[in-house]
């Protein structure tokens, strides 16, 4: 359910100027005064919102309009004033990686026709990092543990997992929410059992009659992970989507990302790749942490992987003609 322009002007608006600076000592600045003030009141909610937004020059969505359902409670509140404090360093860096791997994300939630919003997820499981590991072995930016990862068909063996890879891990993760959606008919029980294991959550449900997300919580009959993990989500979103006015300026503005695809024989290594085309061997990794390795293993006949857009031909006619040796 996509939200109304008024939605999202009263959620942005009101809990930008509550918890700007929650804690006015901390050196994270506060939010600027309300621009819109001074404003006539001739002014429609779509001028009023451009005006919000006309400070920054990084909001990632279309007005601020919101696909998810958006609950601004004191759980949510809780998150906003502590990604503006306590986890201000690491949250600034998810904003700057966000403008790099977001696009894809959402396009290819769009595509499936799922809300983009949903994207937030990766930025909570993993802050987009593609060799993220939990302490309960998932892998990957969209943090897939192994028996769910090869049942949505994401490989791993002793040189590739799958799991790393943000095209293979986005189709898994859509297919997998796609299926979570159509049994619990509520994105936030989606977003749960994803963080649970739905097989939990069945549970739960059945024994407290109610589907409801925030009233498990109050029954505590979810994980505290799990009571944490949505409102999260929401946090990160309404910062993300306009970060200026939870003191989140001066962002470093990522290109997004950006490759072409190519097959090389098995042998190919990819921090001598990376040496020949003049990139920086951890961009290369990056692009291809699947390779967890970091190559392919001589008897695999050929394997597809990612280089910067418009080194394909440089890659193909250089792997096709080197030896490489371990």
């Amino acid at each position: 359910m996509r939200r109304t322009l008024l939605a999202a002007f009263i959620i942005v608006h009101a809990s930008a100027t509550a918890f700007a600076n929650p804690n006015p000592k901390a050196a994270t600045p506060a939010a600027p005064a309300n621009p819109i003030a001074a404003q006539p009141n001739a002014l429609t909610l779509k001028e009023k919102l451009k005006t919000l937004t006309a400070r920054s020059t990084h909001v990632q969505s279309d007005n601020l309009i919101f696909d998810l359902p958006v609950t601004y409670n004191k759980q949510v509140s809780k998150w906003v004033s502590y990604y503006q404090v306590k986890g201000n360093k690491w949250f600034r860096e998810w904003l700057q990686r966000s403008y790099k791997f977001m696009p894809f994300i959402q396009a290819e939630l769009k595509k499936a026709n799922m809300p983009t919003d949903l994207a937030y997820m990766v930025m909570i499981e993993s802050g987009f990092s593609p060799n993220a590991v939990s302490t309960a072995a998932a892998v990957g930016p969209w943090q897939f543990i192994e028996p769910t990862g090869v049942r949505y068909g994401l490989n791993k063996n002793w040189w590739l997992d799958e799991r790393r890879d943000l095209h293979k891990s986005t189709t898994a993760a859509i297919k997998y929410m796609k299926d979570l959606y159509e049994e619990f008919g509520s994105w936030y029980l989606v977003a749960a059992s994803y963080n649970m294991g739905e097989n939990g959550l069945r549970r739960q449900i059945k024994k407290y009659g109610t589907k409801d997300y925030w009233t498990l919580i109050k029954l505590s009959a979810l994980p505290v992970e799990t009571q944490e993990y949505v409102p999260k989500i929401l946090a990160a979103m309404l910062i993300s989507k306009a970060p200026n006015l939870y003191g989140f300026r001066d962002l470093e503005k990522m290109d997004p990302l950006e490759y072409e695809t190519v097959f090389v024989p098995g042998g190919t290594e990819l921090n001598t790749l990376a040496d020949h085309l003049g990139v920086t061997r951890k961009s290369l990794k990056d692009l291809n942490a699947e390779l967890y390795l970091g190559y392919i293993p001589r008897q695999v006949a050929k394997h597809a992987i990612r280089v910067p857009k418009g080194a394909s031909t440089m890659t193909s006619s250089f792997a096709n003609r080197s030896q490489f040796v371990y």
